[in-house]
């Protein structure tokens, strides 16, 4: 989080953010709390793909796009795991 250079406050707004248009997105029913854990995760993860790859996204944009992927993939792992 230190390279999107976003505090904690903004991380977990945007994560929540972003996990909730990934819950929409993927037709998902979770919390609050859960939203946000994703989008926190999810941008944690898709960053850290995308810099695999050599895309590098910051600031508040980045995040909220690495989040909604990351969390899309999180969300689709947990029912590909459930099932």
């Amino acid at each position: 989080m230190e390279d999107a250079q976003i505090g904690w406050i903004a991380a977990i707004i945007i994560g929540g953010i972003a996990g909730w248009l990934a819950e929409m997105f993927m037709k998902s029913n979770m919390g609050v709390l859960m939203n946000i854990v994703l989008g926190i995760v999810g941008a944690v993860v898709a960053n850290f793909l995308l810099g695999l790859v050599g895309i590098g996204l910051g600031g508040w944009l980045g995040y909220l796009i690495a989040g909604f992927i990351g969390a899309c993939l999180l969300i689709a792992i947990g029912r590909a795991v459930r099932r």
